[in-house]
């Protein structure tokens, strides 16, 4: 059982000093259009996988004012379980701009994550406590691009297994050396047997990169087909399909051996255009329904219940996984959808120990929960405590005592 129990943000986004406690159960989020609800979300997923869901570049995240006056920006909060607390901060530093910079801001941003007082790499802070997303622009999960699911594929083995996130930057780095030296090769500037290092690389992380996410998929595609039956029923038959760019076999030494011809057959195309032309970094999935490929041929409608059944067996295979379920984050995810479909998807996702909604419109969701949510208005980046009808409680969401109790607590575990 974990769960975040206070979220503390300064100078984030529009967020410029905010302190939430935090409890169990579903949690909503409600106002208008523009004054926060996205940004504590975003704060509490930053804390899950180390990296914004929605910044391009990392600057944006550090408010405005903050970036010219040199203050820092933090995201710091404190995760339950089991009995213990969990600190974690991220930090952005605003650093000075170089000349030769120009990125529309006066300033660069450095990085820094805490655990319980000690400094970690993004890398060793994904784990540590899982997120699970939805939000409308899940759609583009089905009617996007493959480089988006191969972010939702690697994000959910990342937070699954380190073993996996690691493989999988040593396998990017593998990558980029290796287009570096073919473009060395087209230019005349390198040998051709200086390739044959790379391309062992290349051929072992991958081929095990590619094994894994087969495996996954595998577990994936079952709950897909589960899920997307309950939310709209038996009439249409899912399936869920890996397209890796290298033919699996039936073990990790067989997909070299597969791995070992397409690079071979793709040596000219990499003379040409200078980049590696396959291996994982150029996989796919594809979702179809009744046959059809639903990246081209989903409605809206069906485009965003695919995308939310995906989400959904996400939470499904971090929790068996880990024994342990996500935080789960619904971002304006329930827009567009009919009240019975709605209500199939709140059902799903409170069966998890913690779940923070955002919404505009309160009544959908406490027609729904009642006085068994807690409710917090969200405005103009502050926050406050309601009933369910939207009376807005003059009290801070947590006493400055409990601010105070939570700061030594967390020092203590440090």
């Amino acid at each position: 059982m974990a769960y975040l129990s206070r979220l503390r943000l300064t100078n984030f986004r529009n967020l410029t000093r905010l302190d939430v406690g935090l409890n169990p159960g579903v949690t909503v989020f409600y106002g208008p259009n523009a004054q926060g609800k996205t940004t504590l979300l975003e704060a509490v997923y930053l804390l899950c996988i180390a990296r914004s869901f929605r910044a391009e570049n990392e600057r944006e995240v550090v408010n405005f004012a903050a970036g010219n006056e040199g203050e820092q920006a933090l995201v710091d909060g404190a995760i339950e379980r089991d009995g213990q607390r969990l600190r974690v901060i991220v930090g952005y530093q605003p650093t000075a701009r170089s000349n030769s910079e120009n990125n529309g801001l006066g300033y660069n941003v450095r990085k820094e994550i805490r655990v319980n007082r000690q400094r970690r790499t993004a890398g060793e802070l994904i784990g540590e406590v899982n997120g699970v997303l939805f939000s409308a622009a899940d759609i583009e999960l089905v009617q996007g691009p493959p480089s988006g699911r191969r972010r939702f594929l690697d994000i959910l083995l990342s937070q699954a297994d380190s073993l996996y996130l690691k493989g999988l930057q040593r396998y990017q780095r593998v990558v980029q050396q290796r287009n570096q030296l073919l473009r060395l090769l087209r230019e005349g500037r390198a040998a051709d047997g200086e390739l044959s290092f790379w391309n062992d690389e290349l051929v072992r992380e991958g081929s095990w990169i590619t094994w894994r996410r087969s495996e996954a998929m595998r577990r994936l595609a079952q709950a897909c087909r589960r899920h997307h039956e309950e939310l709209s029923g038996p009439e249409d038959d899912l399936a869920v399909e890996y397209r890796p760019s290298v033919v699996l076999a039936d073990d990790v030494s067989g997909t070299e051996t597969n791995f070992r011809e397409a690079l071979a057959a793709a040596s000219q195309r990499e003379r040409t255009r200078p980049v590696t032309a396959v291996g994982p970094h150029r996989d796919d999935f594809n979702l179809l329904i009744d046959g059809a490929d639903m990246g081209t041929f989903a409605s809206r409608g069906q485009a965003r219940t695919l995308a939310l059944t995906l989400r959904l067996a996400e939470a499904e295979f971090l929790a068996s996984v880990r024994e342990e379920g996500p935080v789960v984050l619904l971002d304006d995810a329930l827009s567009e959808m009919d009240s019975d479909r709605r209500h199939r998807l709140l059902e799903k996702a409170t069966e998890y120990e913690q779940v923070l909604i955002t919404t505009t419109d309160l009544e959908q969701l406490s027609d729904f929960f009642g006085s068994g949510a807690e409710y917090i208005r969200v405005s103009n980046g502050q926050v406050w405590p309601s009933d369910q009808y939207g009376n807005v409680d003059d009290s801070p969401v947590v006493p400055p005592e409990a601010y105070a109790e939570a700061e030594r607590s967390s020092d203590d575990s440090g």
